[in-house]
């Protein structure tokens, strides 16, 4: 059976969806990408479900992640009697994930490889993201910066990063095997920011460092490996209060 899946992690602000339009256009990008039939889900039908799953579980601030994985059979493993063919769909519902103030963050050994398949893709295969993210919290930091093995900055483990030098944002562009978040897109959409091709030095030397995506928000990290930053202040730190 085939076990390709999909998921999208939404902030849920005032009981509603924040960026609903861009979770569900890079759901129905990433299906396409990986031949997941999304055929019957419309975005009405999905989105009724979630407000349903919201209600039911009384989420006014949070989060919710919806999940799609292709329960059709493959090549490689033909699929037993009376498995269904079949797209499903899943949504599960949580509080917003804590954020101390002296968000450390350290610099991953593991790097991203931006010529995979996958690169750029939120799937159900997380596993190495997710071992990245636990073994920078073993170093003692909150989060770990990524590399992708050209050397370039592509991420953190669960979020992008922008940087601010000289009174201008950049953050890493898609090239570098980042994921295209919808918080990044929410930020290049509301300020000017240079995409580019970096490496780590120009984070050791720029003014702020912020980490952003649906599950933190926008946060301004206190140091990076050894490198402390001094207090900055940017708009893009205040973005998403309410």
């Amino acid at each position: 059976m085939s076990e390709r899946g999909i998921f999208t992690t939404i902030a849920i602000r005032g009981g509603e969806p924040f960026l609903w339009e861009k979770h569900w256009s890079r759901l129905e990008h990433a299906a396409a990408k990986l031949g997941i039939d999304l055929g019957g889900f419309s975005e009405t039908v999905v989105k009724d479900a979630l407000q349903s799953k919201l209600a039911e579980d009384s989420i006014q601030r949070g989060r919710a992640k919806i999940t799609f994985t292709d329960l059709r059979p493959s090549t490689i493993w033909p699929a037993a009697s009376g498995l269904p063919d079949r797209t499903s769909l899943s949504i599960v519902t949580g509080p917003p994930r804590e954020v101390g103030e002296d968000f450390r963050l350290g610099i991953s050994p593991f790097p991203v490889n931006s010529r995979s398949p996958l690169a750029g893709l939120k799937t159900t295969d997380y596993l190495e993201p997710t071992l990245c993210f636990e073994a920078a919290r073993r170093s003692g930091f909150d989060e770990a910066i990524r590399l992708n093995e050209q050397g370039r900055i592509t991420s953190a483990c669960f979020a992008n990063v922008f940087w601010l030098k000289g009174g201008t944002l950049f953050t890493p562009e898609l090239s570098t095997g980042c994921l295209a978040g919808t918080t990044r897109e929410f930020i290049l959409d509301n300020f000017d920011v240079r995409e580019l091709t970096a490496e780590l030095d120009d984070l050791l030397s720029a003014d702020a460092v912020f980490l952003t995506s649906a599950g933190i928000g926008v946060v301004q990290a206190a140091s990076l490996g050894e490198r402390t930053f001094p207090s900055a202040s940017h708009p893009i730190s205040s973005l998403l209060i309410t």
